[in-house]
């Protein structure tokens, strides 16, 4: 790639940043186990380390996509990056469950800042005739780190401990801002000069504390209660972002583009069914099959690998095929996958396991940038950030959901005990009420997808 060019610096910029967020997120799941030993955890306590993050981020996302229109989506990217990196070496020096947690969701707010950013610069910079194409390298660039977070997050604990994970990610940060400042110059903000709006971004945070705390507390009668607060809370964000001047999240673009709200609302279901499958299937292999994290990480790498694969040509497509027809078929081909994943037994071979992660990898190669491209074609530039901002909500939304789902099967199941073998099939019946449920999800996401009408 020519670097002299700043359009193909940008590009590289952030499909790299696009690609440190999940890379970590991928190896730390793989080295759960390893963590849970470490500090002693039982599952619920462990399936926080993850949902900590994708909290954080969920929270602030939307405020900082809102940011970056108005401030600069650069200057929020360049600050996401400096965040991540710093929180990445105070995670390798974590001592206590405590830190580790605190330092995770500190890397949740650098990462809501990249993708609350990234698809709106890609956007920006690049023509609507390109605009898919793009977008597609950068779901590549994803769905790579989601190839090797597994891969290499199961070398690096096995051969140098889980800490490493966080200290690999660090030079490539620095390499990103080094770039940013020799050869990204223009700067984006179609919002500037508008009102930040404050209050619905801590009712919006507020909310989904509230909410996911809830579903953390079933099947206790108050973490209901809880629930039913958060959902108030919603309602409350909802009311106020309509008679606000100037929104963090502008209620009128669902209101006004059944392309907008159908898309979002597709992402927030197809995540959903979706997020909690690696977590599941780290925790199978390495307990119930008793692999190693280097072998787990090996067999799980091949779902984002076709992912990684087809994204591009998936991105291309949806340049010259409907969006709706894309996406939907990638959903069919998820259904297929997690419907198999309900055969899972003790005894289950790993070659059964990868055939049904390259249907999970070719479903989502087919939805992602299709489905993104549709968002962000359905809105004015002077709402990229939101819209982006939305678009990454949408996936944190769904990944909390689905984390929420599966741990709250395990809880009914087992209880807040470490998997041990004796509670190995009680955990198989937990993981496949699990993949039940998500493929309910996503088959019913496959009419919410073909509803929302043409892009062209």
């Amino acid at each position: 790639m020519n670097m002299s060019d700043p359009k193909r610096t940008v590009l590289f910029v952030v499909a790299i940043g696009s690609f440190l967020t999940p890379f970590t997120l991928a190896s730390v799941t793989i080295a759960l186990p390893s963590i849970g030993k470490e500090f002693a955890l039982d599952a619920v306590v462990l399936s926080w380390i993850p949902t900590s993050y994708r909290l954080a981020a969920a929270m602030v996302l939307l405020p900082f996509g809102r940011l970056a229109d108005i401030y600069g989506r650069k200057r929020i990217f360049t600050y996401g990056i400096l965040t991540f990196t710093g929180s990445a070496l105070l995670a390798a020096s974590s001592t206590s469950t405590l830190m580790l947690i605190i330092s995770l969701i500190l890397q949740g707010i650098g990462a809501s800042m990249i993708f609350g950013t990234n698809v709106a610069i890609l956007t920006s910079a690049f023509p609507a005739g390109a605009r898919g194409k793009v977008l597609g390298i950068n779901v590549a660039s994803v769905y790579s780190a989601l190839s090797l977070g597994p891969f290499l997050g199961g070398f690096l604990t096995q051969q140098f401990g889980w800490r490493s994970i966080f200290l690999v990610t660090v030079p490539l940060g620095g390499i990103i801002i080094a770039l940013i400042f020799w050869n990204v110059k223009d700067e984006w903000a179609e919002a500037e000069g508008e009102k930040f709006d404050s209050v619905g971004s801590v009712i919006y945070g507020l909310t989904l504390v509230t909410i996911m705390y809830g579903v953390s507390r079933l099947p206790a009668l108050w973490g209901a209660w809880i629930i039913l607060g958060g959902v108030v809370g919603l309602m409350a964000f909802v009311m106020w972002e309509i008679m606000v001047q100037s929104p963090v999240l502008d209620i009128t673009l669902f209101r006004t583009s059944k392309m907008f709200s159908f898309s979002s609302l597709t992402a927030l279901i197809t995540y959903s069914a979706t997020a909690a499958v690696s977590f599941l299937l780290s925790l199978y292999l390495q307990f119930v099959h008793g692999l190693s994290p280097q072998i787990a990480g090996l067999i799980l790498i091949a779902q984002p690998m076709v992912q990684a694969s087809f994204s591009p040509v998936a991105g291309r497509l949806s340049d010259r095929i409907e969006p709706q027809r894309v996406v939907s078929l990638g959903m069919a081909l998820l259904v297929v996958g997690l419907s198999l994943l309900t055969r899972l037994n003790d005894e289950t071979s790993w070659k059964f396991i990868i055939v049904c992660l390259i249907f999970l990898g070719l479903g989502f190669a087919l939805f992602t940038s299709p489905n993104t491209s549709a968002i962000m074609s359905s809105v004015e530039k002077k709402v990229y950030g939101m819209a982006s901002g939305t678009v990454g909500t949408m996936r944190l939304l769904g990944q909390m959901l689905s984390m929420g789902i599966a741990t709250l099967l395990i809880a009914l199941y087992m209880g807040r005990v470490q998997i041990t073998l004796e509670y190995h099939s009680l955990f198989l019946k937990s993981m496949h009420a699990a993949f039940v449920i998500f493929a309910i999800l996503c088959f019913g996401g496959i009419f919410v997808s073909l509803a929302r009408g043409k892009v062209r």
